[in-house]
């Protein structure tokens, strides 16, 4: 099932001489469950493209499709709506409230939404994340490893449609990194979640399904796991 699907996206910033082609004509999709990696240099815009997948920046031209829904077609309070309930968001910088605890951290998106937690559910992603003896520590009680895991956990508890990981490894150590990735991949097949993630270190991309290469704002698929699986 696709969830995904973009098509021939440009973003240009400025104009005439001064401009800049951040994205020139991506087109890609994903289908459920799928985990991806975005890697590149910086600035070759793979924070671009992500930022315009989950309707943080508005591209130039071209689609983007999830779930069937035409993000770009969708007036803004339409789609910040539609972001909120769709698309889980993890951030290099972790960015969890800190005068909330690890559960409150976590629920607050629902929260957010005027939707009522479920206990079960909340256990049970505490427990995928190691956090259940966590859950009353703040933010500053825990390590980065373990903030991110928080993170991970806000990004997950509305079932979105997709998560966009924002370089989630980079202000963690080797070991926390590992952890992290490991964590998404899990959740991507416990959850049939799909997950696309930007990252610098192609080491941590062993564990996807498929790594996606951008190169002065153009996507090439370098294939993976699910390729070898369909071939």
């Amino acid at each position: 099932m696709e969830i995904l699907k973009v098509q021939n996206l440009c973003k240009t910033y400025g104009g005439g001489e001064n401009a800049v082609e951040a994205l020139k004509d991506v087109s890609f999709s994903l289908e459920k469950g799928e985990f991806a990696a975005v890697v590149g240099a910086s600035g070759s815009g793979k924070s671009t493209l992500l930022n315009c997948i989950g309707g943080l920046d508005t591209p130039t031209s071209g689609n983007i499709l999830l779930n069937g829904e035409y993000l770009l077609k969708m007036k803004e309070r339409q789609r910040t709506i539609f972001r909120r309930r769709n698309i889980g968001f993890v951030f290099q910088s972790f960015q969890l409230v800190p005068e909330l605890n690890v559960e409150q951290n976590i629920i607050f998106p629902l929260l957010l939404d005027g939707r009522k937690p479920e206990k079960d559910t909340v256990d049970e992603i505490l427990e995928t994340l190691g956090l259940t003896e966590r859950r009353h520590h703040l933010p500053c009680q825990l390590s980065g490893g373990q903030q991110q895991r928080a993170a991970i956990g806000r990004a997950l508890i509305t079932r979105p449609i997709l998560i966009l990981a924002d370089e989630p490894t980079g202000n963690l150590d080797s070991v926390s990194s590992r952890d992290v990735i490991d964590l998404l991949a899990g959740a991507s097949r416990k959850y049939s979640q799909t997950i696309l993630m930007i990252t610098h270190n192609v080491s941590l991309t062993t564990s996807v399904d498929r790594v996606l290469n951008v190169t002065d704002g153009r996507l090439a698929d370098l294939g993976g796991r699910r390729n070898e699986k369909l071939s």
